[in-house]
């Protein structure tokens, strides 16, 4: 009995000694989950703009951008290059700071009705492909995971532009390695303009009063990136500092009462919930598709991966403020906000108002007229349920096609968060009207024209969108969680466009554009 006992003191004292070491190293991983930079950034560099990419127009009026994948380096740092994929225009380098350096790419730009046409390069060592996030285009032309471009070899995507002025952007899409293209620099702004935005009294001297905000979340390893995921995170990377347009610690002196700043987020799976340092109130003046009708004012503007808002901020002679991304509850609180950024801050942007200051006119009352659906019309209603494993509980296969729609109708898609992770649901070729959240009207922030949109743990979003072609039964659109590390691990449907009566046809395999 004796011995008996000692070895179930043993074997007790082994018991609590693991669990106390499993405890110590969960408590351990739960209090260094929590970042800042909050109040201590020092505001070194000089924003980086990148520069509006050189086109040419061919005789039947065509507006042609040239862009090339490649390996670079920029240093981020002082005296430490790390290594880059940037896009290349024909127009110059990159966005660069002081130091100089190649990370992103030019920024695009073109008018409602022009015909688009792009040649895009790969000089990179690996294939990959360009998608056009947020523009309305025949699905051949989308640059997602089936129009991909072999090393060595080009494609030219080629469409006219049918759609409000916005903010776009540009970036890699390949199948199950979307987060790590990205991450590496493959980037970059597509903006769109109309008559109708042109006319109103708003900011638009691009990179004056008219400042494209692409914000990333980065870590380093010595000098390179490191692209890990931490443990016990299931959201994927999450850094622990921002940069933005390829800056790090950035700010920008400027010489106008109003500044508009295009904010995009760039990062992989990171939210922000933007505000100012001294929660001043600005103007949202835009979401992804497009200007609102009227602005709303506000103090904070959440973005989840791959959304955009236009916001307006009025300075003062002299004045310094801080954009900064505060902490929030949309994960749930808790153990899965901890970790998966609710509970961090950034200082993201110091804005530096010269001693004297341009005169700007008031924001016009009225902006735009949305041309997104309001529901009425929806022939139809699907429902997709999110899971990090996939969607309505299939994860991503590249020959099924998941859903068919037919051209000119309008449909009513209702989106469910089904566990306790964070996503949010990006759509391509269409912009849609959010409905209801939770059964409830959006909020101001969500009540514009968007194309992607965050949907937080056991949250429903209904929204409205109309398919308007080109049919063709046989080259998908996505949709998927925008997370990154979601997405490639399969977390996307495909949709095909198809004419009234028509069936969907048969997706070919994937293949790698090959030819110059």
């Amino acid at each position: 009995m004796s011995r008996l006992k000692r070895v179930l003191i043993i074997l007790t004292t082994v018991v609590v000694v693991i669990g106390l070491a499993l405890g110590g190293g969960v408590l351990y991983v739960y209090s260094n989950a929590k970042v800042s930079t909050a109040g201590t950034t020092e505001f070194s560099n000089e924003l980086a703009v990148p520069p509006l990419a050189k086109s040419t127009v061919k005789r039947d009026g065509t507006r042609l951008f040239e862009l090339t994948m490649q390996a670079g380096q920029k240093e981020f740092r002082a005296g430490k290059p790390t290594p880059t994929w940037y896009f290349r225009g024909s127009g110059g380098r990159p966005p660069g700071d002081a130091a100089g350096g190649d990370y992103l790419g030019p920024t695009l730009r073109a008018k409602r009705g022009e015909k688009v046409e792009v040649k895009i390069k790969n000089a990179l060592g690996e294939e990959s492909t360009v998608h056009w996030h947020g523009m309305h285009l025949p699905a051949k032309m989308d640059g997602g995971p089936h129009q991909m471009v072999a090393p060595g070899a080009a494609w030219t995507p080629r469409w006219t532009v049918n759609q409000p002025a916005s903010t776009l952007w540009y970036h890699p899409h390949p199948h199950g390695k979307t987060e790590k293209h990205v991450q590496r620099g493959l980037a970059g702004m597509f903006l769109l303009d109309d008559e109708k935005s042109a006319r109103l009294a708003l900011p638009k001297k691009y990179g004056v009063d008219d400042l494209p905000v692409i914000v990333q979340d980065v870590r380093f390893s010595g000098a390179k990136f490191d692209h890990g995921h931490k443990i016990l995170r299931d959201t994927g990377f999450l850094g622990d500092r921002t940069m933005v347009n390829g800056t790090l610690d950035p700010y920008k002196v400027v010489g106008d009462e109003l500044v508009r700043l295009r904010l995009l987020n760039a990062s992989t799976a990171r939210v922000y919930d933007f505000g100012f340092s001294d929660d001043r109130e600005f103007a949202l003046i835009g979401t992804d598709g497009g200007l609102l009708e009227k602005q709303a004012r506000m103090d904070r503007i959440q973005l989840s991966p791959g959304e955009r808002a236009e916001i307006v901020v009025r300075m003062k002679p002299g004045e310094k403020t801080v954009l900064r991304s505060f902490p929030h509850d949309s994960y749930g609180g808790g153990w899965q906000g901890r970790l998966a950024g609710g509970d961090d801050s950034f200082d993201v942007l110091e804005l530096r108002a010269a001693n004297a200051l341009r005169p700007s006119p008031d924001i016009p009352g009225e902006l735009g007229k949305l041309e997104v659906p309001d529901g009425s019309d929806s022939v139809r209603g699907r429902f997709f349920g999110l899971v990090t494993t996939g969607i309505n509980g299939k994860g991503m296969k590249m020959d099924r096609i998941d859903e068919t729609v037919t051209r000119g109708t309008a449909e009513t898609w209702t989106v469910r968060n089904d566990h306790g992770t964070p996503h949010n649901f990006h759509v391509h070729d269409v912009q849609f009207r959010v409905l209801e959240v939770d059964g409830k009207q959006p909020p101001p922030e969500l009540r514009g024209a968007k194309d992607t949109v965050f949907v937080p743990p056991h949250k429903t979003v209904k929204l409205a969108m109309r398919f308007d072609g080109p049919a063709d039964p046989d080259t998908p659109y996505m949709y998927h969680c925008h997370l990154l590390y979601h997405e490639d691990l399969g977390m996307m449907g495909q949709f095909v466009v198809v004419e009234k009566g028509q069936r969907a046809g048969t997706v070919r395999a994937p293949h790698s554009h090959t030819g110059h």
